[in-house]
């Protein structure tokens, strides 16, 4: 990475290689499968018209494969010992294939795998994997840079909220990514974040919208699975950049964009792979170019050079001529976190533990 390359990014992807076991370099494959029963680990309401919704509609997708004989999901499933319940409940209803989607579920998905070998378990944004477990996301973080851009054009006050739900590598990677967006055409802007240590609780995240609101921030971004700061963006007057999926029905006056997902072409590469026997524990993380991450329609006040821009920048991300953390990047001390010319690893993008410079907010210790 070169010498200015700061400790916390080596010391975070050396943790991340150790969790993934990259020293080991096996990859496990899986005999094929007949019939396919997919079950799905939702941590909050299928209603919730974001996260949770998103990955429903990508299992509705996988029903219309003539091989997937069934498919259930449970939703609102605590992360922890609920999960590890679930997660049993489906592989001894004869399940062979569980999808848990959510990044707490984790270390309950490695517990669960290693008692039923005879399962493949997916988990989504964590790192950890084993024979029969393999870890798959996309790359959110390039959507995440294109909505920064407009948020970087639209803002007046030079001040954008950003509403944020844990304080784990794949929140901060968009936030980071956010903000290099916003800052590539507004660079005087700043990104000002608050933490609700929630995933999905529409009035808490709606208060920290308005919070935001309250100290000058005239866009507001977020990491939450609620429309709830979009709610608040709409009610006050300011503009709104939402996530997961297109969220303009909640705030038609508001919304700019959002970063979306479309879990769709995943999940049947998945279970086609499974069925023909070509399924291994490779870790998954694909590109903007897929399809698997966008952008929603542009509400009608970006204007149309601000459309154009993004268009291009989605080209350039898309054919490989713009990489997102491609250095120079500083982070929030100003200090060189990844030199010239340099891209970091997907191990260290995993692993990512620090701000860059324009985020105005604190991480834990």
């Amino acid at each position: 990475m070169g010498s200015g390359t700061v400790k916390m990014l080596r010391a975070g992807a050396l943790a991340a290689a150790v969790e993934i076991g990259v020293g080991a370099g096996a990859l496990w494959a899986f005999p094929a499968q007949r019939e396919i029963k997919a079950g799905f680990v939702y941590v909050a309401p299928v209603g919730d018209a974001g996260w949770n919704w998103a990955h429903d509609e990508g299992r509705k997708a996988l029903e219309k494969l003539p091989y997937v004989k069934k498919t259930r999901f449970v939703e609102n499933v605590k992360e922890g010992a609920d999960a590890t319940r679930v997660m049993t409940q489906f592989a001894e209803m004869g399940f062979n294939l569980i999808f848990a989607t959510s990044y707490g579920y984790m270390d309950p998905c490695v517990e669960t795998a290693g008692k039923y070998p005879k399962v493949v378990f997916m988990h989504c944004s964590g790192s950890k994997r084993s024979p029969n477990m393999a870890n798959y996301f996309g790359r959110i973080y390039q959507a995440r840079y294109l909505t920064g851009i407009v948020g970087g054009k639209m803002t007046k006050s030079g001040v954008i909220g950003y509403v944020a739900a844990h304080p784990i590598p794949e929140v901060i990677r968009g936030i980071n990514a956010f903000t290099l967006g916003v800052r590539s055409v507004n660079p005087k802007a700043r990104v000002r974040v608050v933490w609700t240590y929630t995933w999905f609780d529409p009035a808490k995240e709606k208060e920290a919208a308005e919070s935001l609101i309250e100290v000058g921030a005239d866009v507001i971004a977020q990491h939450q699975d609620s429309s709830g700061p979009q709610r608040a963006a709409e009610e006050r007057g300011v503009w709104g950049i939402g996530y997961d999926t297109d969220m303009s029905r909640f705030a038609p006056r508001a919304h700019l964009t959002s970063a979306v997902w479309n879990w769709a072409p995943l999940y049947t590469k998945i279970a086609a792979d499974l069925h023909e026997g070509k399924w291994t524990n490779e870790p998954i993380w694909w590109g903007i170019e897929t399809g698997i991450v966008d952008i929603a329609p542009f509400g009608p006040m970006v204007p149309a050079d601000v459309r154009r821009l993004v268009a291009e920048r989605k080209r350039d991300i898309a054919e490989k001529r713009l990489v997102v953390f491609r250095g120079p990047v500083r982070d929030q001390a100003g200090r060189t976190a990844i030199p010239v010319g340099v891209t970091p690893t997907d191990l260290e993008l995993y692993a990512m533990n620090w701000f860059v410079e324009g985020v105005e907010g604190k991480l834990p210790k």
